[in-house]
Parts: structure tokens; sequence; C-alpha cells
């Protein structure tokens, strides 16, 4: 039973990047880890607004540093090794909290894409940042009267904290489809995203160490917890896409593409345009005629 500011549970099931530092002086060992070198992949696309492409670009950001800390590209003999644990659960919870961000953006808070929408994202994920990278360096340096043996404040962030945003942020998106929306297949993308988060979650804290033993330490918990976390943020893009009409040359959304050109015409020459697709005016034919 996981007990409330204690990783010693955790750590035993699953190899997270802060073990070696927290519980024990020689950090926490887990029961069963994988032996090989893991490589996760990112997906790199478009995602058109900014708001939202900040979670992507902070997404990206924290597969890189988990990349290099389970894979032993940085030991954890390293006396860097703390630093990049820190700055990856800094990331972590900046992209909890940008995600939580976005999820207020389509109540219209302020106009997205306008500077008061992007800097108060981008200000406050870096006070975030800031704040949790301070407190994990604290906690595993022994600084400001935190401890490693006793790393509640990190628990709390990492389970309570970031679990809030997801909860809030889900249940943000699902009063945005019922009451702005006339289509509901966008629930269904949201309800795909939860089902990818939780299986990985289970699979990660519940399963890992019986997935090790079976898989001859090939592989863990970690493996398949990484590829349900990218399933999710892959549907938190095709939410995002179902809900909006950016022009994305990778779009994965269902709808037919909006292509607004409007701005690069002038008055007259927008208006005599002839109807070519979506964006244009139908043509206008007052008084004309030519016999037909």
């Amino acid at each position: 039973m996981v007990q409330f500011g204690d990783f010693n549970r955790i750590c035993e099931t699953v190899a997270l990047t802060l073990c070696p530092l927290v519980g024990a002086e020689e950090g926490i060992e887990p029961t069963c880890y994988s032996r090989n070198v893991e490589v996760a992949g990112t997906l790199i696309f478009q995602p058109g607004r900014k708001e939202i492409v900040m979670f992507f670009y902070l997404y990206m950001i924290v597969t890189i540093l988990e990349l290099l800390l389970v894979s032993g590209i940085v030991p954890t003999a390293s006396t860097m090794y703390p630093y990049f644990v820190a700055a990856h659960i800094g990331c972590i919870t900046a992209t909890f909290w940008c995600l939580l961000l976005n999820g207020f953006v389509g109540f219209q808070f302020a106009e997205d894409g306008t500077a008061l929408s992007l800097w108060s994202i981008r200000i406050s994920s870096f006070v975030v940042f800031a704040a949790v990278y301070f407190l994990s360096i604290a906690t595993f340096q022994k600084m400001a009267g935190f401890d490693p043996l006793h790393p509640v404040p990190l628990w709390i962030v990492l389970y309570i904290f970031n679990g809030a945003a997801l909860v809030i942020y889900v249940v943000l998106q699902i009063v945005l489809v019922y009451n702005t929306l006339d289509d509901r297949w966008p629930l269904g993308d949201i309800m795909f995203g939860i089902a990818f988060y939780v299986i990985g979650q289970a699979t990660l804290y519940v399963f890992s160490v019986r997935i090790c033993d079976t898989a001859k330490h090939y592989i863990d918990g970690l493996f398949f917890g990484t590829i349900c976390t990218l399933l999710a943020v892959m549907m938190v893009y095709k939410y995002w896409d179902s809900i909006t009409k950016e022009d994305l040359e990778f779009s994965v959304g269902s709808k037919q593409n909006v292509w607004e050109v409007k701005e690069l015409l002038g008055d007259d020459e927008y208006t005599n345009q002839g109807s070519f697709g979506g964006g244009y005016p139908q043509p206008q034919y007052s008084g004309y005629n030519d016999g037909y």
C-alpha cells in the first residue's frame, strides 16, 4: 500500500529518475528494473495555436531528459545527475501546468494568441518550473530544511498537484464540449486519452515488477508506461484538432480544412473572386442574362 509522502513502495515498483536520490543514503533500489537502453519516440508536427504548442514543446523536453536519465547517458553516480532529475521533475510539473492553463483557453479568459494569453502561460510555466526545480534540488541536497529521507513536498507535487491539474483539465474540456459545441465526438478523444493515461499509470505502478520478471529484465513497466503516455499526448492533439479550425498540414481531424486567404487579397479582389472552395464567397451575377 502506497503511503502518503513515501516513495519507498513506489520506487521499489518502478525505477523513477528520482529514486536514487530519495529515501536511504544510497537511494531506493527497485525490486526489478530493465537492463536495456530505451529510445523514446517523439512526434513532430505543427500544432498551430501557440498556447498548445508550448505544451508539446515541454513534453518533448521531458522526453529528452527522461531518455538521458533512464538510459544511463547521465549516470546516477554523476554529480550532474541530481540537477538533471530536478530539471526533469520541474519540466513534468510545468507540462501539467501548461496543459491546465490550455484548458482555460477555450473559455476565453483572454483572447487566444494574444500577448496576454501567451505570456501568462509562458511566465507562469517558467515560475512553476523554477519553484519545483528548487524544491527538488533542496530535497536532494538537504537544503532549506528539506530532506531526501522525508521527501513529502516532492511527493505532493508529483502526485497531488500534477494529478489535480490533469483532472481539472479533463473536467474543463468536458464542460467546454457540452456547453459550446454541437458535436460530441471530441468527448471520444478525451475518453481515449484518459484510458491511455490510466493504463500507462497502472502498468507503471502496479504491473511493472511482474512485467520485468516475465521479460527477464529486458523491459519493465516504464517501457509500456512511456508508450501509453505518448498515446495520451497524441489524443490531446487529436482532441485539440477536433475542436479548432486550424489548417494543419498533418491534421488528423475529420473536419474539412477551412482555408483563410482573405487577408491576401484586396477588398475589391476578394469580392469579385469566384467560388473555388472553402473561404471564398459565392459569385454574384445580379442583373446578368446571356440568354441561357
